[in-house]
């Protein structure tokens, strides 16, 4: 086997190969597939010929790991793991990479260069895997399948983070409290919690919001957007959610379950109020007279006994009422005087029954 010279840094290499036998050699349209059992590697060349290595010759190995390489290049590339050498620095930014080929991917960010375009809608990228990964969004294709349930994915760090739902691995803990994520962008927006970050604020009341969705929820009310229409009455929502919601209301369902009486549910805050009823659980306090209550709102109704806050007026003669149902039944009133003032053609019984509770 005739062993070429050494191949200059400036080839580029697809991945990092660090542990390299190679067993034959596939010439095809210019690029050369060094193979290893099933694994495939690809290797940019000049010319369609490349050097031979017999399957078990290793001649160039690492002294630090033991690691054996076909190629002196290989080796040396590998060794910049070890000594963290990065002698390819950008002239624009001035950050420093281990390959060249890096570094020439890096500086299409600096020259907004694009040179892979899809076939299908013409979207460009800078990387040809970024473009490979596209292309599974036209042909559905999804290579990664998880051995526990089976379920699918078009990238290999989707089906890592879903194989934590069944190992139940959360390696992103909270150093304040100790909650723990399967997502490091879960734990930073959970960190805004402890330091009260708001990065996210509205342009036209100045609302701020710690995650990004949120603010775009909030600008839905300056804007009036509902995209997300229901198919059965055509009712719109801002929210996904809300829709979801609504649409058990059609189709009858109610996913949620007492576990105590069967009762279901549409909604799981609902069941979750409901079950105060079998718990006797009364969390909401005044914090005032210490009377508890199972629902926040009936709290808050029952603090303006205390602050005397009556946000309720009626329109007619301003009378105010610290709850609603109290303004509805006092309404009544006003509509009875109007009727008697114009020769009233209920019933006796009816006109005294709406007259009576009122005052």
């Amino acid at each position: 086997v005739k062993q070429e010279q050494e191949e200059p840094e400036d080839h580029q290499i697809k991945e990092e190969q660090e542990d390299l036998k190679h067993q034959q050699i596939k010439v095809e349209e210019k690029e050369v597939y060094c193979s290893r059992g099933e694994e495939q590697i690809e290797l940019k060349q000049e010319t369609d010929t490349c050097m031979v290595v017999p399957e078990t010759a290793e001649s160039f190995s690492c002294v630090t790991c033991g690691k054996g390489f076909c190629q002196k290049r290989l080796l040396t590339q590998h060794m910049r793991i070890h000594t963290g050498e990065k002698p390819f620095s950008c002239v624009t930014c001035g950050k420093s990479f281990g390959y060249k080929r890096t570094l020439t991917q890096h500086m299409m960010i600096h020259t907004g260069e694009k040179p892979f375009s899809c076939v299908t809608c013409g979207k460009s990228f800078g990387y040809k895997p970024t473009l490979t990964q596209h292309m599974r969004i036209h042909t559905g294709e999804k290579p990664f399948s998880c051995v526990t349930c089976g379920k699918s994915f078009g990238y290999k760090p989707t089906l890592t983070q879903h194989m934590m739902i069944h190992t139940g691995e959360k390696p992103f803990s909270c150093v304040n409290c100790g909650k723990s994520f399967r997502h490091k962008p879960h734990l930073s927006q959970h960190m805004m919690i402890h330091t009260g970050e708001k990065p996210f604020s509205c342009v036209n009341c100045g609302k701020s919001f710690s995650h990004k969705p949120h603010l775009s929820q909030h600008m839905m009310i300056h804007t009036g957007e509902k995209p997300f229409s229901c198919v059965n009455c055509g009712k719109s929502f801002s929210r996904k959610q809300d829709l979801t919601r609504h649409m058990m209301i059609h189709t009858g369902e109610k996913s949620f379950s007492c576990v105590t009486c069967g009762k279901g549910f549409c909604q799981k805050r609902l069941l979750t109020k409901h079950m105060m009823i079998h718990t006797g659980e009364k969390r909401f306090s005044c914090v005032t007279c210490g009377k508890s209550f199972g629902y926040k709102p009936t709290l808050t109704q029952h603090m303006m006994i205390h602050t005397g806050e009556k946000p309720f007026s009626c329109v007619t003669c301003l009378k105010s009422f610290s709850h609603k149902n109290s303004l509805t039944q006092h309404m009544t009133r006003h509509i009875v005087e109007k009727a008697a003032g114009q020769q009233c053609s209920l019933p006796p019984s009816t006109c005294k029954a709406l007259w009576h509770p009122l005052h």
